[in-house]
């Protein structure tokens, strides 16, 4: 882990929220490789969000992945994920 993360002597003592930021660190990174490949962002968001719910699914189960899928709708309706809503 180099993304900010070196101080740490293993990932189980970096903070969730820490491994949050860096994880997006190194999903950002091979998002923009991967477009300077040319490949079409909406192909990267479909198999980013096949892998995160093959992790989902082999971590968890099926249903409890399905649950957590069950409330992203209401998520996304509320913008937790729009990047150009300004936060307050």
């Amino acid at each position: 882990m180099d993304q900010g993360t070196r101080g740490y002597a293993d990932r189980e003592t970096i903070p969730d929220q820490e491994q949050k930021r860096v994880a997006l660190g190194y999903l950002n990174e091979a998002w923009a490789e991967a477009r300077h490949d040319g490949i079409d962002d909406d192909c990267m968001a479909q198999a980013c969000l096949f892998a995160a719910f093959a992790e989902l699914v082999a971590t968890y189960g099926e249903d409890a992945a399905a649950e957590y899928a069950e409330t992203l709708a209401a998520r996304v309706r509320n913008g937790e994920y729009s990047l150009d809503v300004a936060r307050q």
